[in-house]
């Protein structure tokens, strides 16, 4: 029925990459332990903006897609996709760093970063009275500033060349979302708070907002299993 859509896209979205986690010569499942709290943590901070954004009527949902359940404002599916995507695609920056060895961004990860900060923070000060636009923008660039110069990351390479892969299945299932391949959409646009541009039928600023979305995830991931690494070599 049409009303389970998004809860479908959320489904299917996960059950993949859930099966694939048990693959004895990369057992992903065995990195749970950091990644259950990246996940929850990334989606508390989005699930608040997301019930915010959703109050403010810049975006909102389709209840021809939905089940009709509700936690506030927020469709139980629009929760669900906070934690079923993060998950596959934490899975498929896990999966790609097992199959390829070499690192082939890594001699360009600070530049790449540095060119996002600056362009996204000069685009996100400029277009700030349109609030998706200019918060997602801020938040990225601050976000990338501070594992840049924070942290200090040596996997940013690697996040680039995964979120370039995720983006394919990003655009199908962001597409089916927005309106691609079904009558009306699932979750709606205010135009007003966006720059206006599509590519397809998505706002071009989703690309950016998935990326914070799953940077914040690989970030707390990564930084859990750094400590518990750190405190393994203290012990030993």
């Amino acid at each position: 029925m049409e009303k389970y859509l998004y809860l479908t896209i959320d489904i299917v979205s996960l059950l993949l990459p859930l099966l694939a986690s048990f693959y004895s010569k990369a057992p992903f499942y065995k990195t749970w332990k950091y990644l259950l709290p990246a996940i929850f943590i990334t989606a508390v901070f989005f699930t608040v903006w997301d019930e915010i954004f959703t109050h403010m009527r810049v975006w909102g949902f389709n209840q021809r897609y939905l089940s009709g359940i509700y936690i506030g404002a927020l469709p139980i599916e629009e929760i669900l996709f906070f934690f079923c995507i993060p998950y596959a695609c934490v899975f498929t920056y896990f999966a790609l760093n097992h199959l390829i060895e070499k690192d082939y961004l890594f001699p360009h990860q600070e530049l790449i970063s540095s060119a996002l900060i600056l362009i996204l923070l000069v685009m996100g000060m400029y277009y700030f009275e349109k609030v998706y636009t200019g918060l997602t923008f801020v938040f990225l660039g601050l976000f990338l500033a501070f594992q840049m110069l924070k942290l200090k990351p040596r996997y940013m390479g690697r996040f680039y060349f995964a979120f370039g892969c995720i983006l394919i299945p990003f655009f199908i299932i962001n597409g089916i979302l927005t309106g691609s391949f079904i009558e009306g959409e699932v979750v709606w646009y205010n135009d007003h708070e966006n720059l206006g541009i599509r590519m397809g039928t998505i706002p071009f600023e989703d690309i950016f907002y998935g990326m914070l979305l799953i940077l914040m995830n690989v970030v707390i991931y990564e930084y859990l299993q750094d400590r518990e690494r750190y405190r393994a070599l203290m012990r030993g």
